[in-house]
């Protein structure tokens, strides 16, 4: 069973209703909060709207023309909540029927009921809202589709998208040497492509909410504390430009904690003092953030060994490749578990996959090291709340995540303070 309300939330004298969707599921009460486009004022509702007989002819015209609105928003809601598994439901569903109100397909006609080709229609609808990384991932998912269709008799549609699709597809992943993430990953982009088509009005199969993909849990690979300092103290004689370079670029990620889509692009005019304390300025690359973040003692030595400027910047390619040679010479080879790309099929198009297995931990090091290390070196010296404003992660338990951090650890970092 479900509910739909509306509040005022706003201290303007004008502003939009807010939707709250209250239902219960597993025997839990759940609230879930969105925001309409109806604008009116706080002295209309407030005062007017709840009058069950208003004589103004004016208000009761109004509350008619509000109460329509009010009937169709709830109506469309209501009717896409039962057409869901109520274990998907969450605060971005919302957000999403709530943009396909008030931005309706044109038709659901015109829609391709091919998975492949709603692949297209669905990376055309979300150009301006996801990065072009996450889009070059859901084109090598799309790829694989289009691999796997092959083997069958006929065209995939988003309807046959269920449980013995799953099993048929992860089968084909496995004999072709995917691994159990990359496989989860292509699983979940599937259902996310399809619960797309499912607010536009196509048919999906009603297990398609349940569907849950295998995975398996991965080595948390970052450097640390110790291992950077066997990195800071490489004979500077022993390693060429280029790897200075990426060692200098290396310890500066690990203390900043951003990705090598922003730290590359930092320049000392993104540097101001204040207060005596560094800072740099920028704003991230994938997530449009305007960002603010002090930089620690160790990137400051490399600016002033460097005359204020930062290292060269360099392809992310060759910082990969560049890195993982610094750090085997700072003989950084624990063996630990994790995965690496590996040739499989020498015949193939594209040949490589990523391998599970146990390798020396500088095989394992790329750009995306010094975030994890930066978050997993402060974590319980720098307050939480900190680490995730730098990192960028939207709530403590994606952070938490992030680094590996399980119930029991925490529990245990519970007792200092016992």
């Amino acid at each position: 069973m479900a509910a739909v309300n509306y509040l005022y939330r706003s201290k303007k004298d004008k502003a939009f209703l807010n939707l709250r969707l209250l239902f219960t599921y597993g025997n839990t009460n759940h609230v879930i909060g969105g925001k309409t486009k109806l604008e009116v004022s706080k002295l209309y509702w407030d005062k007017y709207h709840p009058q069950k007989n208003p004589k103004d002819i004016d208000i009761k015209n109004q509350q008619v023309k509000i109460n329509m609105e009010l009937n169709k928003i709830e109506n469309h809601i209501l009717k896409a909540f039962h057409n869901t598994a109520p274990e998907t439901i969450d605060k971005e569903w919302l957000a999403n029927q709530l943009d396909l109100y008030y931005n309706p397909p044109k038709t659901t006609k015109a829609l391709p009921k091919e998975l492949l080709k709603y692949f297209d229609t669905f990376l055309e609808y979300k150009k301006t809202e996801i990065t072009d990384s996450t889009i070059k991932k859901y084109k090598v998912v799309r790829n694989l589709l289009g691999k796997y269709e092959l083997t069958l008799p006929k065209q995939l549609l988003i309807i046959d998208v269920n449980e013995d699709f799953k099993r048929n597809f992860e089968e084909y992943c496995i004999n072709n040497n995917y691994s159990v993430n990359t496989i989860a990953w292509a699983i979940r982009s599937i259902k996310t492509v399809c619960n797309h088509a499912k607010f536009n009005g196509l048919e999906t199969d009603n297990q398609l909410g349940r569907m849950k993909p295998k995975s398996s849990k991965v080595e948390k690979i970052y450097l640390t504390t110790k291992e950077l300092n066997s990195i800071e103290k490489l004979d500077d004689k022993k390693l060429n430009e280029s790897l200075l370079n990426a060692r200098d670029w290396l310890i500066i990620s690990c203390y900043t904690g951003q990705r090598v889509s922003d730290f590359m692009r930092f320049t000392k005019d993104q540097i101001r003092i204040e207060k005596g304390k560094h800072l740099i300025e920028f704003t991230q690359k994938k997530t449009g953030k305007n960002m603010t973040i002090p930089l620690h003692p160790k990137v400051l030595k490399i600016l002033e060994e460097r005359d204020g400027e930062f290292p060269r910047p360099i392809s992310s390619q060759k910082y990969n490749d560049y890195i993982k040679k610094v750090c085997k010479k700072a003989k950084i080879k624990q063996k630990v578990k994790g995965s690496k790309l590996e040739k499989v099929d020498v015949r193939a198009k594209f040949p490589y996959r990523k391998q599970v297995g146990e390798y020396e931990k500088w095989e394992l090091v790329t750009s995306h090291i010094g975030r994890r290390s930066f978050a997993n070196n402060f974590y319980g010296e720098i307050p939480t709340s900190f680490l995730i404003y730098v990192t960028g992660h939207k709530t403590e338990q994606m952070f938490l995540n992030y680094i590996g951090k399980s119930n029991k650890d925490i529990a245990l970092e519970l007792t200092k303070y016992f």
